[in-house]
C-alpha cells in the first residue's frame, strides 16, 4: 500500500511540474526537484522520475539514497546502463551525461549535500550500502 501511494505521489508531482513548467512541485521543503528521464535497463521502457537534485559549478548531481533502502533505486541502474539522458529543470529540457563520482569529488559533493539537506545523514544510518552520487553534466 505504501508503494502505491509513493507511485501516486510521484505521478502527481511529475504532472504538476510539467503542467506548471516547474513553478509547482519542483520545491519540496528544502529540496529542489527535477524530472529525470531514463530508459529501463531491463524493461527498455521510458521512465520519468521526480528526484531531488543539487546544482553547483555548472552541473547537477543526485544522491542515490533511495530513502535508506538496502538497494539502489532503479533510476541509478538505468543511468549506469544508459548515461546519456534528459533532465527537466524549471520547464527546460537539458541533455546530460551521467557519471558516478568517487574519492575526493565524492567527499566534496557529499559534504555539499548534507550542508544543504542534513537528512541525508539519516539514510547512511538506515543502510549498509554505499550511497552513490551521480553527476549530470550538460552536453550539446
Amino acid at each position: 500500500m505504501k508503494i502505491f501511494f509513493l507511485k501516486l505521489f510521484m505521478a502527481v508531482n511529475v504532472f504538476a511540474i510539467r503542467f506548471s513548467r516547474g513553478r509547482i512541485g519542483s520545491q519540496l521543503g528544502s529540496q529542489t526537484i527535477l524530472l529525470l528521464h531514463s530508459l529501463g535497463h531491463k524493461s527498455g521502457q521510458q521512465h520519468v522520475t521526480p528526484i531531488a537534485y543539487f546544482h553547483t559549478n555548472g552541473f547537477y548531481f543526485l544522491i542515490g539514497s533511495n530513502w535508506g533502502k538496502e538497494n539502489n533505486a532503479s533510476w541509478y541502474h538505468n543511468l549506469l546502463a544508459q548515461p546519456r539522458t534528459i533532465i527537466e529543470v524549471k520547464g527546460k529540457q537539458i541533455p546530460v551525461e551521467a557519471s558516478q563520482v568517487q574519492g575526493q569529488e565524492y567527499e566534496r559533493l557529499w559534504k555539499y549535500a548534507i550542508e544543504h539537506h542534513p537528512p541525508y545523514l539519516h539514510y547512511t544510518e538506515m543502510t549498509k550500502r554505499h550511497i552513490p552520487i551521480v553527476v549530470l553534466k550538460p552536453v550539446a
